[in-house]
């Protein structure tokens, strides 16, 4: 099974949407940032003699650094692996004062996408210094079955949505073929949906609201590859599948709408204008279309500019 699909989803997040990796920090490390904080992206590779280290994620808030991973399997070297990637991190952060360095390790821990009942609540290290004082190195470790849906949205971990799936992968096959089975996991991520919208969609959060309904049907898709019925059941009430982040292609569109307005009015002022207008209002409109169960029609909405008027039109933009 390739499992890099896990990983990519939730770079993406760290990447693209930084600001939902502030709530599993504060949950980690009881801190209290809020989700607009300043938030600098270091890089994942670190060059040493013997290769390259490429970790997940390192964030730096304020003069903090911290460092998630995250696993979908139970891996017992974890362990050794944290260890390193930090020491990693550490290394390239040091500074110098006259003819002394100092490293400061990250925060860091562990996101288990799939744990069972030998995952610890710490992964450890014990690290024997040369004058001979040892040092236990501790990593927490976060269990993802752990967290029920209402304990996700109580917690604002909207990070674990796209993952929430798995918790449901023993049973996919049995869920395919029982009606009621199927019945009530559909109601659960109807619930999902729904707490999902009035989340950030009331809170004027619409585009990550879509961004987050595709990743979770990229995992839910991969899930359930070999349950049709699930899988198509699924999508449909998570708004369709969309593999790509639909923010950054409302972006491109935008721009080509906007560039086409702008040069029809044959001022440079105007193209500006016109960029910032066709980008906003097409990109409200194919969100008012996904919110609306209209997935179908967003190719048209993107491309045919008759449709495109009639969809304005009917959405009194």
């Amino acid at each position: 099974m390739n499992n890099t699909i896990f990983d990519d989803v939730f770079r993406t997040m760290v990447e693209k949407i930084p600001q939902l990796a502030v709530p599993l920090i504060n949950e980690v490390f009881q801190t209290s940032y809020p989700e607009d904080v300043e938030i600098i992206q270091l890089r994942n590779e670190h060059h040493q003699e013997n290769g390259e280290i490429i970790t997940d994620s390192c964030l730096r808030i304020g003069r903090k650094l911290y460092h998630i991973e995250c696993q979908s399997v139970d891996d017992t070297t974890m362990a050794i692996r944290m260890i390193e990637y930090d020491f990693a991190i550490a290394l390239d952060s040091a500074r110098k004062y006259g003819r002394r360095y100092r490293m400061e390790f990250p925060k860091s821990c562990v996101l288990y996408l799939r744990s069972g009942k030998n995952t610890p609540d710490f992964l450890k290290v014990e690290v024997v210094f040369p004058d001979g004082k040892i040092q236990v190195y501790r990593i927490p470790t976060v269990k993802l079955d752990e967290y029920t849906k209402d304990k996700i949205f109580e917690k604002n971990l909207l990070m674990f949505l796209p993952f929430y799936i798995m918790r449901y992968e023993k049973e996919i096959h049995r869920i395919n073929q029982d009606p009621e089975k199927l019945q009530s996991l559909l109601d659960e991520y109807e619930d999902i949906r729904v707490m999902l919208e009035k989340e950030l969609t009331e809170t004027g959060r619409a585009e990550l609201y879509t961004n987050l309904n595709k990743l979770i049907t990229k995992i839910s898709d991969y899930i359930c590859r070999d349950e049709e019925v699930v899988r198509e059941r699924l999508g449909e009430t998570m708004g369709g599948k969309v593999l790509e982040l639909e923010s950054e292609r409302l972006r491109a569109e935008g721009k080509v709408l906007g560039e086409s307005i702008g040069e029809a009015r044959g001022e440079a002022r105007g193209k500006v204008i016109g960029e910032l207008q066709g980008e906003t209002r097409l990109g409200v409109l194919i969100n008012r279309l996904i919110l609306d169960g209209r997935s179908a029609e967003v190719q048209g909405a993107a491309t045919d500019a008759e449709k495109r008027k009639e969809l304005y039109k009917e959405y009194n933009m």
